[in-house]
């Protein structure tokens, strides 16, 4: 008569059981983005329309903005903003050697007093942070997600790549808020925003979305970290 032996757990086992376990997590933030994304855009829908009406009006240009980011697995995807900008802005940024060596120096910013290329309701806009409302679409989209990195342009990878953080910030999916928007912005510098990166990603969760989501509203309203 043959007894069988109960099955020692391998370390394949435990591999298996870890992936399972980040797949799930993953697929409970994009439900959880989703969800919550699709609320946001119809309880904010007269405030949406408005402002893409005040775009409009304020210069007749294009309401929105749309430029190249970094998505998860280096995947690119159209970034969508309100306009803050003028329609000739990048042009106004490239005649002005001075300012443009600045703006690369600053890494790829500007302060917001000092920046030609942001018209004045595009100063309000950004200083309310309601210029970032149609990123809303981008989530929807499962381009980004409610909470995560800091959507970045190629150019910026150099950094993480730089500090041996690239792989870790292409794991996931940039945020329309996350640790560095409610922890002083533009006040901190480039390292800073980094490490909050890194922090974010090395240890996600729902209770650490939900509690960036609550913060954001009184980043916003204290305009933390906006110049």
């Amino acid at each position: 008569m043959e007894v069988s032996q109960p099955r020692l757990a391998t370390d394949s086992d435990h591999h298996h059981v870890h992936a399972d376990l980040v797949t799930a997590a993953r697929w409970g933030k994009r439900c959880f983005d989703a969800v919550a994304a699709a609320f946001l855009m119809a309880l904010l829908a007269p405030l949406f329309l408005g402002v893409a009406l005040a775009v409009k009006l304020h210069d007749g240009g294009p309401v929105f903005f749309r430029q190249t980011r970094l998505g998860r697995g280096g995947r690119h995807f159209r970034i969508a903003k309100f306009r803050t900008m003028v329609v000739d802005a990048e042009a106004r940024l490239l005649v002005d050697p001075e300012l443009f060596a600045r703006y690369m120096r600053n890494d790829f910013k500007l302060d917001l007093a000092e920046d030609v290329r942001v018209n004045r309701l595009g100063r309000f806009l950004r200083a309310s942070s309601l210029d970032e409302l149609p990123q809303l679409l981008n989530v929807l989209r499962g381009d980004m997600s409610l909470v995560g990195p800091r959507p970045i342009v190629q150019p910026e990878l150099a950094e993480y790549h730089a500090r041996g953080a690239a792989a870790a910030y292409l794991s996931g999916r940039p945020g329309v808020t996350g640790l560095w928007q409610v922890s002083g912005r533009n006040r901190l510098g480039y390292d800073d925003r980094i490490q909050l990166d890194l922090m974010y990603v090395a240890r996600p969760s729902l209770a650490t979305d939900v509690r960036i989501l609550l913060r954001t509203p009184l980043a916003v309203l204290r305009r933390d970290g906006v110049r």
